[in-house]
């Protein structure tokens, strides 16, 4: 309501436009951006997240597995998150153009971190009474990680997978909005061009309602497999 009014006290729509005005442009180019823009940036999303669960749990559990591989990876982790993205994303286009890859690479950057370091946590997690319970029952080391180590790591897991679903689309925007030919980011950073604060907008909107989506999709799977878990 404030923003309504603010934006058409302004009138200055080209930098703040109000809600109502978004709204309407959304409406007007709703074919272009779902037709055209929507599915680069869910290929790329779908696609980096895919690498980002890989590459983090496989992370995680490598450097479980090690402790000479925890101490020689988790500070190359950590620094992996000290450079700005926004410095990285050029150099990617500049490695694989305006392809996909290029998109994917800065997507999972972001996301692989949080997905790896939490998972990292919850293997660490693991009860030792628990361990010891297992092999005083016979079981090999494979058998704890399976029926011990798993299941104290998916909590941490998922907690990690709602940031990263999240970052996922903030990482697509960013690919495409430093070099792409097609996708929300890409869209709305033409819009800018053109001075057409609403247009900037519209994409942003859907963007956001993606990243919604996503984090209650991650939401709901964790309910359905961690049932046994007591909730609040």
């Amino acid at each position: 309501m404030f923003w309504e009014m603010g934006a058409r006290m302004v009138n200055m729509t080209f930098i703040l436009p109000s809600p109502s005005e978004i709204l309407l442009k959304l409406w007007e180019i709703k074919s272009l951006l779902l037709i055209e823009h929507l599915p680069a940036t869910l290929s790329i999303i779908a696609i980096g997240l895919f690498i980002s669960i890989g590459l983090g749990v496989g992370l995680a559990v490598w450097m479980i597995s090690s402790r000479i591989v925890e101490r020689a990876l988790y500070p190359i982790l950590i620094s992996s998150q000290t450079i700005p993205i926004i410095a990285l994303a050029p150099i990617f286009v500049l490695w694989f153009g305006y392809s996909i890859w290029s998109k994917v690479v800065v997507t999972v950057l972001i996301a692989f971190f949080p997905i790896a370091v939490n998972t990292f946590d919850g293997l660490c997690s693991t009860r030792e009474d628990l361990k010891e319970l297992m092999l005083t029952m016979g079981a090999s080391n494979k058998d704890i990680f399976m029926k011990v180590s798993i299941p104290s790591a998916l909590p941490y897991f998922y907690s990690g997978l709602k940031v990263a679903v999240t970052m996922s689309v903030i990482g697509a925007a960013i690919g495409e909005w430093l070099g792409a030919q097609a996708g929300l980011g890409y869209f709305s950073r033409r819009m800018m061009t053109q001075f057409d604060g609403a247009g900037v907008f519209a994409p942003i909107v859907i963007l956001s309602l993606i990243g919604i989506v996503l984090f209650l999709l991650v939401v709901l799977l964790e309910r359905r497999s961690l049932n046994w878990r007591k909730t609040k």
